[in-house]
């Protein structure tokens, strides 16, 4: 559990946020998409948000192309053929799914996000799984196609992706241990 954490992100720009593992990244991340309450506070901006966790969103025994289609059908969208591109999926486009080594499946959860058309992106550990190629990939597309077309994210990670975007350490912002919400929500 976090307190005191305020920041802004701009259009076009991103925030890298920083801490050990269990310091509230996620925590802050599902509060900010509206996915759990905030116990104190608010949150502006998150209308036009996405959340993406650890899991990729993928359906298995869908093809590649079938799990893009589904989800800008989701979101009333096409799915842009550069898509495929930006994440070296050209050559897998009637693979299913299932058969996806785990980077590739990784590399397919993440051309979700060019598909959906939101704007405020919040991105849990986005780069699990990938080689520093997709990393790559990823951090060019979130760079020129999301950020650059003005959008905006805040990202979770413990690697550096070579964005040039600030960093936030949330280890200062942790609560005392008896204040109250908790890690244990799993098991309420």
């Amino acid at each position: 559990m976090l307190e005191g954490v305020s920041f802004d992100v701009a259009a076009g720009s991103a925030l890298i946020l920083r801490g050990p593992n269990g310091v509230g990244k996620t925590t802050l991340l599902r509060t900010l998409a509206e996915l759990q309450p905030a116990l104190a506070g608010t949150v502006e901006g998150a209308e036009d948000a996405a959340y993406a966790s650890h899991a990729d969103g993928i359906k298995a025994q869908l093809t590649v192309t079938e799990n893009l289609a589904f989800w800008a059908e989701v979101h009333g969208a096409a799915v842009p053929d550069a898509v495929f591109a930006s994440f070296d999926l050209d050559s897998l486009r009637d693979r299913m799914a299932g058969t996806l080594s785990a980077g590739q499946k990784r590399r397919l959860g993440l051309a979700r996000l060019g598909v959906i058309g939101r704007k405020v992106l919040l991105l849990d550990e986005p780069t699990v799984s990938l080689d520093a190629f997709s990393v790559k990939l990823f951090a060019d597309w979130l760079e020129a196609e999301h950020l650059g077309q003005g959008g905006l994210a805040v990202i979770a990670t413990h690697i550096d992706l070579g964005l040039d975007a600030p960093e936030m350490d949330l280890t200062p912002y942790r609560a005392a241990p008896d204040a109250g919400g908790g890690s244990d929500e799993a098991f309420l």
